[in-house]
């Protein structure tokens, strides 16, 4: 990799940013929007994902979210949950949500929630989508507090944002909020220059191979595709889950004009994975 194609995926990588991480870092204003519904004073009935019906606070006070973009979206809104799942990799949330979501206590990982830790904070309203596997758990869920399950597996991610602000009863904010991401993704997509149209990698390292990350229409894909990027073409169209592994034999499907590189846990664990792969024969050829 020549200095002059690092500092060019450098200069695109800054770009791209501020699209990819608008949704996950902006918090939008007060507390806003309309009933929609509802039985007993004080609570709207929402459908979500799965078409149950749920009956949820006008209001919500002490919010948990058991996945990730449920965590990013509540944010964005600007609440801030009581309870939240850690990040993949990580024992608490998301690094990147530190400063946001500190005061959450962990009560779930990807894989499973802790009951008990959840009840005890006696939460008012539970959010997740099918990117965790408590998907399965939403009755035990229920007696607890009123469960949303937002979207489901690869849903497009506007539609799962907008099922969030719902839930939360913040449709206001959400069309604040997206309104700016476009905004943002025109405003980028305008200084891309001669690398419009580039040929962008997502990758994650882990256990001494890369594996694919964000194919179809979640928030990586579909930034990527608003921005006028293409994706290699094993990375094109709908993937079957949050990441699919590569095999070393394959490595050169996984390259492209621009390569962004990531891997589970903290910024040292990336430097850590990325210095292993540079000793994979032909990584450095990417």
């Amino acid at each position: 990799m020549s200095l002059a194609r690092a500092s060019r995926r450098t200069v695109l990588a800054s770009t791209a940013a501020v699209a990819i991480g608008a949704l996950l870092l902006t918090g939008c204003g007060d507390d806003g929007g309309d009933s929609a519904g509802g039985n007993a004073a004080g609570t709207r009935q929402v459908t979500d994902a799965t078409g149950r019906q749920v009956d949820v606070p006008a209001e919500p006070k002490k919010v948990v979210t058991l996945s990730e973009p449920t965590l990013d979206a509540a944010l964005a809104l600007g609440i801030e949950p009581v309870g939240a799942t850690a990040g993949r990799g990580q024992k608490g949330v998301s690094a990147y949500l530190a400063d946001k979501a500190g005061k959450a206590q962990v009560v779930a990982t990807v894989a499973e929630a802790d009951m008990e830790k959840l009840a005890a904070l006696q939460p008012d309203l539970i959010l997740l989508d099918e990117t965790t596997a408590v998907k399965g758990e939403v009755a035990k869920l229920e007696s607890i507090a009123p469960t949303v399950v937002t979207a489901k597996l690869n849903e497009d991610w506007k539609k799962a944002f907008t099922a969030t602000a719902d839930a939360l009863n913040r449709k206001a904010e959400a069309d604040e909020f997206l309104t700016g991401f476009d905004a943002d993704v025109a405003a980028t997509k305008a200084k891309l220059g001669g690398d419009a149209g580039a040929v962008v990698s997502v990758i994650r390292w882990q256990n001494k191979a890369p594996s694919a990350v964000g194919r179809g229409v979640g928030h990586v894909g579909a930034t990527l595709t608003a921005l006028g990027l293409e994706r290699p073409k094993d990375q094109q169209g709908v993937g079957t889950g949050h990441s699919e592994p590569v095999s070393l034999e394959k490595l050169s499907t996984i390259d492209g004009d621009w390569l962004f590189f990531g891997t589970l846990g903290e910024k040292a664990d990336g430097e850590k994975a990325y210095a292993e792969a540079r000793k994979v024969p032909n990584f450095s050829r990417l």
